[in-house]
Formats: C-alpha cells, structure tokens, sequence
C-alpha cells in the first residue's frame, strides 16, 4: 500500500471481499460522523481527522499532520476500526463493551482503541456507525488538549 493519495487508491488496491466490508464500514462512518472531521490518508489507512483548519496546532507527535480521530483499515487477518475516544474516554470505552453484545455474535477483540473483525460476517456496521457519531470534532480537541498535558 505505498503511495497512497486518496481513500480510493486505498479502497481500490484491495481484494474483493474486504473492499465491500471497508465500503461498507466507510458508509456507516460517513453517516454518521459529526460534520467537521475529514475523511483522508492517514498513516497508510482510511483516516477520520481534525483539519488544520479547525485546529492549527495539528499533532503533537507531527504538527505537519491532523489531529487524528478514527481509522479504518484492513489488516492481514481482520479488519480494524481504530478510535481514539474509546481510549481517552472511559466512560465511552463502558459503553461500547457493555452494548457491544447487543450487536454481533462475534466475541469483541480490541485493544486499547483497535476494533478487531475477524468474522466478516459479524461486524455491526450500524453500532460502528452510532460509535463515530459520540464525539464532535471540538469535543474531541478539548480531549486531546487535557490528556496531552
């Protein structure tokens, strides 16, 4: 995946059967993310950021880069949704594993904010969808600001 400018390049360069499910996903993030984030390449995957126009200081690891939010990516054995408010915020990371149940056979794998999908076949694209809309892009800077420090 070198090279990569446009979440299509990204979309167009893998096979089939993961290309709907990452479509799939990507829809349901689109849906219902707050207006403001941007969808672009970000670390080589299907990014969710802050814009520099929203917030100048940009990361602190890279200032040159957005304020990351959300990835999608499709990873050698599963895919992976990867959202930072389920790592900074505990009381969204309760909320995600206690309703997760509610929505997909599949027994959760996750890490600290990597979503695993292992079972293609199980992954709750809506209850993805209802994650990414739990967090607006300035609450999200406010996050990122206090936990920075």
């Amino acid at each position: 995946m070198n090279k990569l400018e446009t979440v299509e390049d990204y979309i167009n360069r893998l096979p089939e059967d993961r290309k709907e499910v990452i479509l799939k996903l990507r829809n349901e993030i689109l849906k219902n993310i707050p207006k403001g984030f941007s969808e672009e390449i970000n670390y080589k995957m299907i990014g969710y950021v802050v814009p520099h126009s929203l917030y100048p200081a940009g990361y602190h690891c890279d200032p040159k880069l957005p304020l990351p939010f959300m990835n999608l990516a499709s990873q050698k054995s599963h895919v992976a949704v990867y959202h930072m408010g389920i790592y900074a915020m505990p009381e969204l990371m309760d909320w995600f594993v206690n309703e997760y149940p509610k929505h997909s056979k599949a027994k959760l794998d996750m890490g600290k904010s990597c979503i695993r999908f292992k079972k293609l076949d199980q992954i709750p694209y809506k209850f993805i969808g209802e994650l990414s809309s739990k967090i607006t892009p300035e609450q999200w800077i406010a996050i990122y600001e206090k936990n920075k420090k």
